[in-house]
């Protein structure tokens, strides 16, 4: 039986999902709608870019999709960043986040790096 070629198949698009979850997790119950729409708006914008450019079938679509993802996982970064310093998470989450994040940002280049190989390839 064929496997079915789905995003959400794709490890980083599942662990993109898992990140936001922690965010909305950690940030629900901030006092500050300001700051907290703008980080989960941000973190699910990163599996929704992964989810999108995967599904335009191209594989120079995919990769500028998987650039605004690594775009806005540097935004949630900077805010988890920003988040710790305004107290509002402490030392030991803001830890936990950020390795999740870096690791999405490894898996996304490294992907970003095999369809440029590809894009080269092809042509």
């Amino acid at each position: 039986m064929e496997s079915q070629r789905k995003f959400e198949n794709l490890l980083v698009w599942q662990r993109s999902v898992l990140l936001t979850k922690k965010i909305y997790f950690h940030f629900n119950v901030s006092d500050d709608f300001g700051f907290r729409n703008q980080i989960q708006r941000a973190a699910i914008s990163i599996s929704n870019n992964i989810a999108e450019g995967f599904d335009r079938k191209s594989d120079r679509e995919f990769k500028r999709y998987l650039s605004i993802a690594l775009g806005s996982l540097s935004e949630v970064k900077s805010m988890v960043l920003t988040a710790f310093h305004l107290n509002y998470i402490n030392e030991e989450v803001q830890q936990e986040l950020i390795a999740q994040i870096d690791t999405i940002g490894k898996m996304t280049n490294s992907l970003i790096n095999f369809l440029t190989k590809e894009l080269v390839k092809n042509k």
